[in-house]
């Protein structure tokens, strides 16, 4: 990795029109030619993977390739926060964050957000959840930051919620209500111009779900309406399906279900997509590894689903699962989709880094 200044071409108008148009069909494309899974795992010793996400639907076995990323050669996993417009968000255990977009390879470290575990004392320690998404209203990326200080003695979790502007390459301290209770997942789920998490107590098995969000133009925090899920413990994750809000809902020994919110805020609108019932295998299991947030949504319906190390399609013409191959997975993996773009992590003039 070196540091190099970004030197931009001058390229005729018709040209950059051109080449812009590419991108943007790309990206609204159901066939995801140019959609790409990356991969990561919580062991120190698995790197970064990606793959085409169109292999998986259409090819026998996928094949994953190595990714050169930052922080790749300091034995410590990393994460992905999240990826919009093909820029993506990295977090790692020493919770150093990091904006990169791997089809240009280009990175940017961000500046230390000033939040660190060091400060609780022995009483006390600290969980950090993180979020990334768009601003529409100003053109800016931004990567939200939330930690709950859990004190052993205290029964609320007092937090502080950072945000970074990419814009303004500035981290502000967010004063407002935090609505919810502890986040289940360390990264939120980014829809409509806000980013949200499934939250509760604290406990794994829960009834009291909640699931609250923050929007990224005015920085406020609020709770969405939820679907009836009925009776029993559960857990709950987000993600998104196609440009839907899902919920994985998943019952001891029993089945997920997966919902989608197909108008934003109306909650009549949830529907139940698909059910997927446990095979006897796991019945001695709180929960099927099945559990798991849905991917995405091919042009036939067909919903790609990751339990693990395997990836499964669900077709909704006959409710049949089939398992997708996919070469030199690692155990307990998780996975977020990013489209190839030429999107760049740093400001104009701004000095780059880049990988070799």
């Amino acid at each position: 990795m070196k540091d190099s200044i970004l030197k931009i071409p001058i390229l005729p108008a018709e040209l950059i029109t051109e080449i812009l148009l590419k991108f943007i069909i790309s990206a609204n494309n159901k066939d995801y030619t140019h959609h790409r899974l990356v991969l990561s795992s919580a062991e120190s010793s698995y790197k970064l993977k990606d793959c085409s996400l169109s292999s998986l639907f259409n090819d026998f076995v996928t094949e994953l390739f190595d990714l050169d990323y930052p922080t790749k050669n300091t034995h410590q996993s990393v994460w992905v926060v999240g990826s919009i417009n093909g820029l993506t968000c990295l977090a790692n255990r020493s919770t150093d964050l990091f904006l990169w977009n791997p089809s240009i390879r280009k990175f940017k470290k961000l500046h230390d957000p000033s939040i660190r575990t060091s400060g609780c004392h022995f009483d006390c320690h600290a969980s950090v959840k993180y979020g990334f998404g768009y601003d529409e209203s100003c053109d800016d990326y931004k990567v939200v930051v939330v930690m709950f200080y859990i004190c052993r003695y205290v029964s609320l979790h007092p937090v502080k919620v950072k945000i970074y502007s990419l814009k303004s390459d500035y981290w502000r301290t967010v004063i407002g209500n935090y609505p919810g209770e502890m986040c289940s997942s360390d990264v939120g789920t980014f829809v409509n111009g806000k980013l949200h998490w499934a939250s509760n107590n604290g406990c794994c098995l829960h009834r009291g779900w909640n699931i609250i969000s923050i929007d990224l133009t005015d920085e406020k925090w609020g709770k969405l309406e939820q679907p009836r899920y009925g009776e029993g413990d559960t857990l709950l994750l987000l993600s998104v399906l196609r440009s839907d809000l899902s919920v994985c809902c998943s019952y001891m020994r029993s089945h997920t279900d997966v919902w989608v919110m197909k108008e934003y805020g109306v909650k009549e609108s949830w529907t139940k997509m698909l059910t997927i019932k446990y095979p006897t295998v796991f019945g001695n299991n709180l929960f099927s590894p099945f559990l798991s947030p849905t991917l995405c949504m091919s042009k036939k319906g067909e919903i790609l689903l990751m339990s693990g190390s395997t990836f499964m399609i669900h077709n909704p013409e006959d409710e049949s699962i089939r398992n997708t191959e996919v070469a030199n997975v690692s155990t307990s993996i998780a996975a977020c989709i990013y489209i190839e773009s030429l999107v760049c992590p740093y400001l104009q003039n701004e000095p780059s880094t880049q990988q070799e």
